[in-house]
């Protein structure tokens, strides 16, 4: 998805069908870097070493309460906010009350605003359901670049019927994820008040915050989730609570279910926690193999894992994937689709982008990581590549899932798989991690790639062709 969704299996197959399928929590590089060429080595492109989280970015604490019916989430978002340019209020994203999501009987309403800045709260359309795409909360007084304040909001989430979606209820089991108002500040540029649309996939954006998040939850449920999760409290009044923090995280995902788990630690030490649900067809062994897998494959070419931990909750075999800062909402029993999302944890998850202006910027990079073990030919990328649309589209460009799967996943895995071609795989795989290393807990744009495959003209020329890049994108 960004979409957060693997659309099936979406490498190899849709490459041949058309059709989808901080400073101090940085952990240790796995292996050296390829030795870069001269536009890499500048230090403005590929630092000495992975950028950490901003200083200023916002402090996010979550508190839910899932009640005995597994339908309704109640809950409390405090959010201390320090803007880098001057602004007189906070925007908000209510993901929930999108035309996808709404149908499905998923609501968020904000109940309440409270804060020593705040004169209260409104909220705005942006295409969705009532109540409200979005909720503004007014301050009194202009914030100045560097000036923080608190606000709490107080909010009602009821979750649909589980479906492919963030949020969803079954037997024995709910999640939801994007489910409180979400933080839509983009640093440098201001508030995103992007239109949601109808497609599967997101429109949002959101800065890495330094995350905490509290859940209370029936005592028979297992609570997967978002960050480094503490074991919970002994139960009391037929409930456990459930903690976790995320030093850098743009969201937060949660489910709650009678889930079997697994734990397993990754060769480079990642934690990774997998729990299946009775009779599921995938048993958490298997799981737990696929994941630690799937991670080092990827540390291989992209570096050290962005997270401390990893959580893969398994859920009713709803199709695809959808992936959160350390948490995969894994919804089908497929290894190529799990691949796709940890991929999400580097595209995504540490490297955030405009998920409604640029959404290539996470599903192309994701769709190519997951392609690379089974690297597509030239027969197979060219026709690919000849499809009309420009990969580089917004989200408002596409008129249906069918376009937009073919061209941003499709066409923009294949431009990246033909650039890496053309380049030369250890030059290409170089530039890639400079990209990722300089772009890490930023919102990256399309001139960053530009920037950093400058020395190799002959990727930038497959993207340029694709769409992907225009010369605006490119360094002057």
């Amino acid at each position: 998805m960004t979409g957060r969704r693997s659309l099936g299996v979406v490498v190899v197959a849709l490459l041949l069908s058309g059709c989808t399928s901080f400073a101090d929590t940085r952990r240790p590089e796995t292996r050296a870097p390829a030795a870069p060429t001269s536009a890499a080595a500048d230090e403005n492109v590929c630092p000495a070493e992975r950028a950490a989280p901003d200083p200023d970015r916002p402090e996010i604490a979550f508190d839910f309460r899932l009640d005995d019916d597994l339908h309704t989430v109640w809950g409390t978002e405090t959010v201390v906010f320090t803007p880098d340019l001057p602004t007189d209020e906070l925007v908000f994203r209510l993901v929930p009350n999108a035309p996808e999501s709404a149908p499905a009987g998923s609501r968020l309403v904000v109940d309440a605003v409270t804060g020593d800045d705040v004169t209260g709260g409104r909220y705005e359309e942006a295409g969705g359901a009532a109540p409200g795409g979005r909720y503004v909360v007014e301050l009194v007084d202009r914030l100045a670049a560097g000036e923080s304040t608190e606000v709490r909001l107080e909010f009602t989430l009821d979750v649909g019927d589980g479906e492919f979606e963030r949020f969803g209820a079954d037997e024995g089991v709910t999640w939801w994820a994007s489910g409180a108002p979400l933080l839509a500040w983009e640093p440098g540029v201001g508030w995103a008040r992007d239109p949601f649309v109808g497609l599967t996939g997101e429109t949002a954006t959101s800065p890495a915050a330094d995350t905490r998040i509290r859940v209370s939850a029936p005592e028979e449920l297992t609570v997967l989730m978002t960050g480094d999760q503490a074991p919970p409290t002994t139960p009391r009044d037929g409930r456990r609570v459930w903690t976790s923090s995320e030093p850098a995280a743009r969201d937060v995902s949660v489910a709650a279910g009678t889930f079997a788990t697994e734990e397993r630690t990754s060769g480079s030490g990642v934690r990774v926690t997998v729990g299946v649900l009775p009779g599921a067809e995938l048993d958490a062994t298997r799981l737990a193999e696929w994941t630690t897998g799937a991670i080092g494959e990827l540390e291989s070419l992209l570096g050290s894992f962005p997270y401390e931990t990893l959580t893969v909750p398994l859920l009713p075999d709803h199709g695809g994937g959808i992936e959160y800062p350390s948490s995969i909402l894994q919804a089908t029993p497929s290894r190529e689709v799990l691949v796709h999302e940890v991929a999400h944890m580097w595209f995504y998850g540490m490297v955030g982008n405009s998920q409604f202006r640029d959404p290539w910027l996470d599903e192309a990079f994701a769709t190519y990581a997951e392609a690379l073990p089974g690297l597509p030919s030239a027969d197979v990328l060219d026709p690919v590549l000849a499809r009309p649309g420009a990969v580089g589209g917004s989200m408002a460009d596409f008129t249906g899932d069918g376009p937009y799967v073919r061209t941003v996943y499709g066409k923009g895995g294949a431009a990246l798989l033909a650039a890496r071609a053309v380049a030369g795989p250890e030059a290409f795989d170089a530039a890639v991690r400079c990209y990722v290393d300089a772009n890490a807990w930023r919102i990256a744009t399309p001139d960053d790639v530009g920037r950093a495959l400058a020395d190799l003209p002959s990727a930038v020329d497959v993207l340029v062709g694709a769409g992907a890049l225009d010369e605006e994108d490119l360094p002057g």
